[in-house]
C-alpha cells in the first residue's frame, strides 16, 4: 500500500529549544523518501521517528542557514556508513555550493554511496519521475533560497455506472485504461480526470511571487510562520512570515491542509499560531507542527 505522509523531525527556528529540534522534514511519497532542510540533530530525530538512511532517495535544502543545513554532514555520513544501496540526489541553491561542499566533506569518512549533486539556480521543474515532477521557486530571504513543490500527474478515475452501461467489466477495465479505447468506447467516456496530488515546502521567506506559485492548489502546504502577526516588522526585516501571512497565502491559494512550522523561540504558546491563522480566514485543515509528528496527506479529491 502506498504511503504519503509528512514526518516532522524538527520545528525550531534559529536555535533548538528544550522541546523543539532544529528543522527537518521527511516526506514519504509512496516508496520514496524526500528529506527537506536537515538541521542539526536530524540524524537523531530520524532514529526517534523510526526513519532510516535507507528510506532516503532525495535531499532538498532551501538555503544555507545553519538551522536548515547543519545536519547535512551527519546525514550524508550516515548514508555512507549504512551503505544505502540506491542513488541519492541532493538539491540546493547553486550559490551555496561552497557550503554544500564543506558539509559533505566536514570530516573524514569512507564514501560508499552514489550521491548526485543537483544544484538549483532557476525557477521551474528540476526533476521528473513517473510519480511526480519536482519544481523549485525562488524565495525572498537575506541569502538565496528556493522552495520546493511536488506535482503528481493527473490520472483517470473509472466510473462504475458508465462502465456497466457499456458492458465493460473484469480484465477489460484494465485494458481500456492501458489502451485508451475498447471496442470503440474511449476512456474518456467511462472515466473522469483524477487530479494529481500537490505538496509544497516553503521555508524562510518574505511574501513574494514564489510563495504564491508554490502554494497554488496544494493538497498540503508546509510553510514557515516564524513570527506572530504583532511582530510583522521583524518578519519583514529578517525575511520571514507571520502566522497570519502564511494562512492568507493558504486561503488564497486553495490549500487543503496547512502545516505551520519554524517557530521563533520567543513564543511559548503554540495555540496562538492557530488562532491567528484562523483569524486570517483560513478554513481548511490546519496543523501547528511539533517534533516527531506524522501528518498524512489529504485523501484524493
Amino acid at each position: 500500500m502506498s504511503v504519503r505522509e509528512l514526518v516532522v523531525l524538527g520545528t525550531a527556528s534559529q536555535v533548538p529549544t528544550r522541546h523543539r529540534n532544529h528543522n527537518g522534514y521527511l516526506l514519504r511519497w509512496d516508496g520514496e523518501g524526500i528529506l527537506f532542510d536537515p538541521g542539526e540533530g536530524t540524524q537523531r530525530q530520524m532514529l526517534r521517528a523510526g526513519a532510516a538512511a535507507h528510506d532516503l532517495n532525495r535531499i532538498c535544502v532551501t538555503h544555507f542557514h545553519g538551522d536548515h543545513s547543519l545536519g547535512l554532514a551527519g546525514v550524508i555520513q550516515r548514508i555512507n556508513l549504512d551503505k544505502v544501496p540506491h542513488e541519492i540526489t541532493a538539491h540546493y541553491p547553486r550559490s551555496g555550493q561552497r557550503f554544500f561542499d564543506r558539509l559533505r566533506y566536514a570530516t573524514a569518512y569512507r564514501e560508499t554511496v552514489a550521491l548526485t549533486e543537483a544544484p538549483v539556480d532557476t525557477d521551474g521543474p528540476i526533476h521528473r519521475t513517473p510519480g511526480y515532477t519536482l519544481e523549485a521557486r525562488r524565495l525572498s530571504h537575506p541569502v538565496e533560497a528556493f522552495g520546493y513543490r511536488l506535482v503528481e500527474p493527473d490520472g483517470r478515475r473509472m466510473l462504475p455506472d458508465r462502465l456497466a452501461a457499456h458492458g465493460i467489466k473484469g480484465p477489460d477495465i484494465g485494458r481500456i485504461q492501458r489502451e485508451g479505447t475498447l471496442d470503440g468506447v474511449p476512456l474518456e467516456e467511462v472515466s473522469e480526470v483524477r487530479r494529481g496530488q500537490r505538496f509544497a515546502f516553503v521555508m524562510d521567506t518574505r511574501l513574494c511571487d514564489g510563495v504564491y506559485a508554490l502554494a497554488e492548489g496544494c493538497d498540503m502546504l508546509v510553510i514557515e510562520s516564524t513570527f506572530l502577526d504583532e511582530d510583522e516588522e521583524l518578519a519583514v526585516e529578517f525575511g520571514h512570515l507571520t502566522a497570519g501571512q502564511a494562512a492568507r497565502v493558504a486561503r488564497d491559494a486553495g490549500v487543503r491542509h496547512l502545516v505551520l512550522t519554524h517557530f521563533s523561540q520567543r513564543y511559548t504558546d503554540p495555540e496562538e499560531f492557530e488562532r491567528q491563522a484562523r483569524a486570517a480566514g483560513y478554513e481548511g485543515e490546519l496543523t501547528v507542527a511539533h517534533d516527531l509528528l506524522r501528518v498524512p496527506l489529504p485523501k484524493r479529491r
